[in-house]
């Protein structure tokens, strides 16, 4: 890319013009015609980089040299990417150890690799190296490929290449796809998953190539006696009590330049949009309540009425702690989540059936959403009225994608009161929608265990259509009986992270956490 348009022409000025640094550089540039990168330019005039190039920029507008710029992006290892290059990715370690066992228990593995574990078993299901199985009350994992199989992964191929050094994109590139046929997105899905695991990380750096024009060839060859002398830049009390400014020449300046763009602090766009929705809310009446990320699966799933053999419940969906806590409830309610759950309790329900099982409702779990917290709070302030709201983190064990990532935000809230319905909550929601600004919503039908009747919340637009963005419904009595609670209760769940991609035009959610300070700098702010 060439920096810098020709604002004066070849003619309008003569080399007596340009400053001395200006006149250094230039005659360094006639030198054998050579093209120059700024670091080489600096050592051969004894000028500091930055100077030199300022120089340089002031120069190409004259049309005496021209500046190529070009955008390199270098990859390098993390500490904790050099040392899986020497030992081997803790998933690659953790299946040479199933095959050699031809299965072992999640316990087995924890004994196995310690704090790595985690890793090992989230890499393993998520790259079908393994399968879950329950025999009894333990997990199993078992390989699902032999060990002639296990050849090397398209990401060990590359934290292998990145470990010779700092590489850059280009030649990472070339490299891989020597050995491996792989597209430009498939490379850029496997930089950004060891980006995120922490392995590799990058960094840019801007590669400049200076050479002179046939312009500047003219002015240096034409004028063999331009005389360098030193310029006064600035005017100090010191020369002007001297007199010693007389007869020497002053460091000329270009007024009609522009002035260097100046960026304001602001609020991260994502940010401001989180913030915005808690306002509105506020606005409605709601109070703003926050609760542990860390949740039993008593409160994260059998208090809201999800049967224990779920699928969702599986490890392959959520975020297991290697730890179990008694649960933070009293016996009471407690039975009366047990009973719900194998006959229905005390109400004209047939619940799920089966045994239901206190151990399994004492395993920690990172949240899959934050209605754990407004139900538990729900249950605490069992009497109306309760109009509450969460906006906060939750994890899933989600596929990475430009829609879909592990960890995002969710924005939840009840209302429980005497003689609340489902139009109130209809209501409520499209209120906030259009606060937000979407003026045009609808509802469909939907279905989830804790709620009857559900809807799944659309807004439009032109350019998209309907999109889905949450869901809603009033909780069953499954759920409020056992917490004491005899009033009905509105409910939903609204996705943040897809409402942000929309209302800041991008199209994919990573983005949201990218720190692309040009990004940040130019983002339009949405009041």
């Amino acid at each position: 890319m060439l920096r810098g348009h020709s604002m004066i022409r070849k003619g309008d000025i003569t080399t007596a013009e340009l400053t001395a640094t200006e006149k250094r550089v230039l005659l360094a540039l006639g030198e054998k015609g050579g093209k120059w990168n700024q670091r080489t330019l600096s050592e051969k005039t004894g000028i500091n980089e930055d100077a030199v190039m300022q120089a340089a920029f002031m120069l190409a507008q004259r049309e005496l040299c021209e500046i190529k710029e070009e955008k390199k992006v270098y990859y390098r290892l993390t500490e904790e990417g050099r040392a899986y290059a020497e030992e081997g990715l803790p998933e690659r370690r953790a299946l040479y150890f199933l095959i050699d066992r031809n299965g072992a228990t999640v316990e087995e593995l924890r004994d196995a690799f310690g704090d790595e574990v985690k890793i090992a078993i989230n890499w393993l299901l998520k790259k079908n190296w393994a399968r879950i199985e329950k025999r009894g009350a333990e997990r199993y994992l078992i390989p699902t490929i032999v060990l002639e199989e296990s050849l090397s992964g398209i990401d060990e191929e590359i934290l292998d290449f990145v470990s010779e050094g700092a590489t850059e994109r280009g030649t990472l590139a070339g490299r891989i796809k020597t050995r491996i046929l792989l597209t430009e997105d498939e490379l850029n899905g496997f930089l950004t998953q060891l980006s995120s695991r922490n392995l590799v990380e990058s960094y840019s750096r801007v590669e400049r190539e200076i050479a002179i024009t046939e312009v500047g060839k003219e002015e240096v060859l034409s004028r063999r006696d331009i005389s360098v002398e030193d310029e006064i830049a600035q005017l100090t009390p010191e020369l002007l009590r001297t007199g010693s400014w007389r007869g020497r020449k002053f460091k000329r300046y270009d007024v009609n330049l522009a002035s260097k763009e100046v960026f304001p602090a602001k609020i991260h766009p994502y940010q401001r949009l989180l913030d915005r929705m808690r306002r509105i809310f506020t606005e409605m009446g709601f109070v703003e309540i926050k609760g542990e990320v860390v949740q039993s699966a008593f409160w994260n799933f059998d208090a809201l009425f999800v049967p224990q053999d779920h699928p969702a419940r599986e490890m392959q969906d959520t975020f297991y702690l290697a730890a179990r806590k008694r649960i933070e409830a009293s016996d009471e309610e407690i039975e009366k989540v047990k009973q719900m759950h194998e006959h229905g309790g005390s109400l004209n329900s047939t619940g799920w059936g089966g045994e239901w099982k206190r151990e399994l409702g004492e395993e920690l779990l990172l949240r899959t959403h934050t209605t754990a917290v407004t139900l538990s709070y729900l249950a605490s302030h069992p009497e109306p009225p309760v109009k509450v709201f969460c906006i906060d983190r939750v994890y899933r064990r989600e596929t990475i994608d430009p829609t879909h990532i592990p960890e995002f935000d969710q924005l939840e809230g009840i209302v429980m009161d005497e003689g609340v319905t489902f139009s109130n909550l209809l209501g409520c929601l499209a209120t906030f929608y259009n606060k937000i600004g979407f003026p045009s919503i609808r509802f469909r039908p939907g279905y989830f265990p804790y709620t009857e009747p559900s809807v799944e919340v659309e807004v439009y637009m032109a350019e998209r259509g309907w999109i889905e963005l949450g869901g809603a419904g009033i909780f069953r009595e499954e759920v409020t009986n056992p917490m004491g609670v005899d009033y009905p209760v509105l409910a939903w769940g609204l996705g943040i992270g897809r409402l942000a991609m929309i209302s800041l035009g991008l199209a994919d959610i990573r983005d949201l956490y990218q720190p692309d300070i040009d990004w940040l700098r130019n983002a339009r702010i949405v009041r």
